[in-house]
């Protein structure tokens, strides 16, 4: 009988198998780049500026703009592709968005709001300043779209720093992942708060029961995802018409998906030692495996016992990462970044203060805004600066800080039903946006020279967030469905 413990890890799979394990490997760590799904959904707001101004674009309009019926009978709910597209699929990006916000306030930045202070406040002041110049230049005028330049959008923003290497010091994308996540928190309560409906009371108390029921959920420790989606498709149609944003049922869903584990990790290590020695004694290298039940019936407890280990948050998190990086948001991009300037006064929509408010807010509020909030704090004493940050990187968050694309565009087909109001101030999104990324960019590369050491010190960082995580988990095991800690990631 052969040994099934001898078997190295890098030997256990067939080769035929074994080879395509490793090309899932490679594809994986390709699609896991930030930089490649930010790629992706530039060239998709690309193409749709391209088609939007050929013969392609009336066709298609009337294609996204077809009704559709989901649901039976009087719970029937009727939706364009368009809005499909908006409410529907782009509430599973907010379910993204909840999940890393949770984990922030689980075992990452935001666990510790002192350390989390700085940028979160610059962030405040990166929101606030840029709504203030949209208001100043729309005086008397469309006012409604003072949101629209609020926002950051992160996968673009950390897909340039990404490109600029060692230039951007490991502690400065710690500092600008909290800084926007504190941002889309913002945006979230300014989308729930602003630019929904007026609210139908019934199925408001409609929407509260499903939360009800997702916390009683919670609570009682059931770790069935697909019990929450069911309730979260549920929560889904009733804040759709209530009147509230729908996007906003992927955050509450996220903050109701628990993240323990539900299985006793203090206990795996020996249990799976005993499970590891029945595997080794029962396995006969002579018997074909479909005639060795027990052996597949204890590897089959293996499995199961592993998969729970994961928390249903990062289980879900796995699920729709790639299908939200590489279809939802290109996907979005594409019908929202329709700019068809064929037979339009390029002059007038450069004039119009709509373009003017959110260009200048996203060029010149942002940086203001989170610079000038850092340097007041600092300033003052409330704060100092994270280690291996200078005011140069600083000045470099601040200028790609007005990089706004999924929330700005998202929040101008909120805030407009003008057409003239909505093409200029998508123009201005997108302008700002190449504008913000152009300098940011030109900024870094030309004065945040590459630092000796920084990769190591990167390495450093990393390792002793997870040394600490480690070691609070080795107090913490003990408890029934402590999840496993891992190390604060930037997304």
């Amino acid at each position: 009988m052969a040994s099934f413990t001898e078997n190295p890890p890098e030997i256990i799979a067939i080769p035929e198998v074994s080879h395509r394990q490793e090309l899932r490997r490679r594809f994986g760590r390709v699609f896991g780049d930030g930089t490649v799904a930010a790629a992706v959904m530039v060239f998709a707001a690309l193409l749709a500026v391209l088609v939007a101004n050929t013969d392609a674009y009336e066709p298609l309009r009337e294609f996204v703009e077809r009704q559709l019926s989901l649901g039976f009978g009087e719970f029937s709910v009727s939706i364009s592709l368009e809005g499909f597209v908006n409410d529907f699929l782009m509430a599973i990006f907010f379910l993204l968005v909840g999940i890393e916000l949770k984990y922030e306030v689980t075992v990452g930045e935001l666990r510790h709001p002192r350390q989390a202070a700085l940028p979160i406040l610059a962030a405040v002041g990166g929101v606030t300043v840029p709504a203030i110049i949209y208001l100043v230049v729309n005086t008397g005028g469309a006012g409604e779209g003072w949101a629209v330049p609020i926002a950051t959008d992160i996968a673009f923003a950390l897909g340039i720093m990404s490109l600029l290497g060692d230039r951007v010091a490991p502690a400065t994308k710690v500092f600008f992942s909290t800084l926007a996540i504190a941002d889309d928190i913002l945006a979230i309560i300014v989308i729930a708060l602003f630019y929904g409906k007026a609210p139908n009371l019934a199925w408001l108390a409609a929407s509260g029961m499903c939360v009800v029921v997702l916390a009683v959920m919670n609570k009682r420790k059931a770790f069935q995802v697909r019990h929450y989606v069911i309730v979260g498709i549920v929560l889904w149609v009733c804040v759709y018409d209530s009147g509230i944003h729908a996007t906003l049922a992927g955050v509450i869903l996220a903050f109701f998906l628990p993240a323990k584990s539900d299985v006793r990790l203090s206990a795996l290590e020996p249990w799976l030692s005993s499970k590891a020695a029945e595997l080794d004694e029962t396995y006969d290298d002579d018997v074909h495996v479909l005639g060795q039940h027990r052996f597949t019936r204890i590897a089959g407890e293996v499995e199961a016992i592993m998969h729970h280990v994961t928390p249903p948050l990062e289980r879900v998190e796995r699920a729709i990462s790639l299908p939200v990086n590489f279809a939802i948001l290109p996907l979005f991009a594409f019908l929202n970044a329709q700019v068809r300037l064929v037979g339009v006064d390029v002059g007038a929509i450069v004039a119009d203060p709509v373009a003017i408010g959110a260009y200048a807010g996203a060029v010149l509020g942002k940086p203001i805004g989170i610079i000038g909030v850092t340097v007041l704090l600092v300033a003052i004493g409330f704060a100092a600066l994270p280690k291996r940050v200078d005011w140069l990187q600083i000045v470099g968050v601040g200028l790609l800080g007005g990089i706004g694309f999924t929330m700005s565009i998202l929040i101008a087909g909120l805030a407009f039903s003008d057409a003239g109001e909505v093409l200029a101030i998508k123009c201005a999104v997108l302008t700002g946006s190449i504008t913000a990324a152009i300098i940011g960019s030109l900024f870094i590369f030309c004065f945040c020279r590459p630092r000796e050491g920084d990769g190591d010190d990167g390495r450093e960082l990393e390792e002793e967030a997870v040394d600490e995580e480690l070691l609070e988990e080795s107090f913490a095991n003990s408890a029934p469905g402590r999840s496993a800690g891992r190390s604060p990631r930037a997304r």
